[in-house]
């Protein structure tokens, strides 16, 4: 594997930065992934699931989103994703899918999102852009939840007495703070993530990951949630595209499978005819870093392939 960085500028004049991971030189390209990656965290976490992904011959792109990793900077400005920040971050997403696809003609571009990202995907899905996509995998997802109008009129009241870019640490402990009851004994306050302690150590001691976030980068938040399931929205969903839904049963912020499942049965309603579900006994949300992430990895390498065209598949993969 090869990796590159670089950022390209929005038209906003916001700089993204951007990890490309490629097979070796000489190898052939039979498809992207796209990575999009989750909330308090950064697109480099993902570079050992962009080596697997690699060796079997996808080139592989992911940008830190606005507030997060490299985009940010700096660990102060982590957490804060600007006005219109998920907007701005769903045409991040699509402004990178087209530079991969021209740097890589012909070939198909899946979109794997994980957490927030998957949020950021479910979006995508019924919005312009969406046929830039060849498939979406997501995990570490959930489907439609109560309370989030009340979370949205929180956290806007909270942001006009404290400022836009307040750290609400009322707000994420309203988020975060019962992710942790399901597991004892619970060592950190991210147990929740994986039950694999090295990973959650890692986790805690990168300065780009856990920060606390500002009262508009929830309101904002909340409000895409609020809209994800709505029946308007529903209405333009790219309903000729496959998805591949995938969690830990464990998974507190995909309500320990139920609402994957209800989010799975809810493509279906909506007439997508190729929806894919595996919940992982034990796991719980970060599956890329779990016990049996090589399982999972296997499972989403399986998937890929096959859903490529018949002529990606006819590229031999790196170390084949």
């Amino acid at each position: 594997m090869t990796e590159n960085t670089f950022t390209m500028t929005d038209p906003v004049g916001v700089r993204i930065h951007v990890y490309e991971w490629l097979p070796e030189a000489g190898n052939g390209v039979r498809g992207i992934v796209q990575i999009s990656h989750g909330m308090c965290e950064t697109a480099a976490r993902y570079a050992r699931f962009a080596s697997a992904l690699t060796q079997a011959g996808y080139a592989v792109y992911a940008n830190d989103h606005r507030g997060h990793g490299l985009t940010a900077g700096k660990v102060n400005l982590l957490g804060d994703c600007g006005e219109n920040g998920f907007t701005w971050m769903r045409r991040n997403l699509l402004q990178l899918a087209g530079i991969a696809r021209s740097r890589h003609e012909g070939v198909p571009v899946f979109l794997f999102a994980h957490s927030m990202g998957s949020f950021l995907a479910q979006k995508l899905m019924c919005e312009e852009g969406h046929e830039m996509y060849s498939g979406f995998i997501l995990s570490g997802t959930n489907g439609p939840r109560s309370m989030l109008r009340m979370a949205e009129s929180l956290s806007a009241l909270q942001l006009r007495l404290q400022g836009d870019r307040h750290r609400s640490v009322l707000l994420n402990g309203m988020v975060f703070s019962t992710y942790n009851r399901a597991f004892s004994p619970v060592r950190t306050a991210f147990d929740w993530l994986s039950s694999d302690p090295d990973e959650v150590d890692r986790f805690i001691a990168d300065p780009f990951c856990g920060a606390i976030c500002t009262t508009r980068f929830f309101r904002d938040f909340f409000h895409m949630l609020r809209e994800l399931h709505t029946k308007s929205t529903l209405r333009s969903l790219c309903s000729d595209k496959p998805v591949y839904l995938f969690a830990g049963e464990k998974d507190p912020v995909g309500m320990n499978g139920q609402g994957v499942k209800r989010l799975a049965d809810l493509y279906r309603e909506q007439g997508l005819q190729d929806v894919e579900l595996k919940l992982y006994p034990g796991g719980r949300h970060e599956m890329l870093n779990e016990v049996n992430r090589d399982e999972v990895t296997a499972d989403v390498l399986d998937w890929l392939a096959r859903h490529l065209p018949a002529e990606s598949m006819r590229l031999e993969p790196a170390g084949d």
